[in-house]
């Protein structure tokens, strides 16, 4: 009798042709990939990445810096990240300024610059 309720729950199974699997995993994040992106402008082929484990999508506003010690936006490249945390680089000629986000899809467009 176990054998043959056994027998009816891989029968079962396999004719949901892996529906059950698809209900249990979280629905994909998706992020903007672009090289080069100013002012809502992707000046390559705007693309999008799936986040896979570990990762956030990611936007990396990049700045130079005037002789004034100001800085001044120049371009933003949008990816997905492994490891990615907020952060500051400075450098004698420009800034970067790393934001990391995963709350929803196409999260990494920058705002405000």
């Amino acid at each position: 009798m176990f054998v043959l309720f056994l027998l009816c729950i891989v029968i079962l199974v396999c004719m949901s042709k892996g529906e059950f699997f698809e209900h249990t995993q979280e629905p994909s994040t998706m992020c903007y990939k672009c090289k080069k992106y100013h002012l809502g402008i992707c000046y390559e082929a705007m693309r999008s990445c799936t986040l896979k484990y570990k990762q956030t999508c990611a936007v990396e506003n990049i700045y130079f810096l005037t002789k004034k010690g100001r800085s001044m936006y120049f371009y933003s490249k949008l990816s997905c990240k492994a490891n990615c945390e907020d952060i500051n680089f400075l450098s004698f000629e420009k800034r970067t300024e790393l934001i990391c986000c995963k709350h929803k899809s196409y999260c990494n467009l920058p705002e405000g610059v």
